[in-house]
């Protein structure tokens, strides 16, 4: 019944979307040493989610249209930062800020889900 509201669609879009920076910052990370790797990052919720709903097209089911799993339609760009002598451009600092982010919006899914759930069930007269 609730998988149709909007909200928790929503919800569960930017939770996925948070998973994927999430992943990106891993990834970022675990290649800081190495030469020649350029960071990654994904653009915020509020712009993929922009970008999506400007279209007229709509997804039936996750990974429809953007051909991908988890149903993210947001693509990895090159972050804009100072390359180190052997060519790599990894911020430590500017991805555990990227990480907190990550963490923070994820949260915020979290919350706005659960809000949405205590609604329903104060809707049905059952107790939270």
């Amino acid at each position: 019944m609730y998988q149709s509201l909007d909200l928790f669609r929503v919800a569960t879009a930017m939770a996925q979307h948070a998973g994927a920076r999430t992943a990106v910052v891993a990834r970022n990370v675990a290649n800081a040493d190495t030469p020649g790797y350029r960071a990654t990052a994904l653009a915020p919720f509020a712009e993929v989610y922009r970008g999506e709903t400007a279209g007229q097209l709509r997804m039936s089911r996750s990974g429809h249209l953007s051909g991908r799993p988890d149903g993210t339609a947001a693509r990895p760009i090159e972050a804009a930062a100072e390359r180190s002598p052997n060519g790599n451009n990894v911020s430590i600092e500017e991805q555990m800020f990227r990480a907190i982010e990550a963490q923070r919006e994820h949260s915020r899914a979290l919350a706005i889900y659960r809000h949405g759930l205590s609604v329903i069930r104060s809707s049905l007269g059952a107790r939270s």
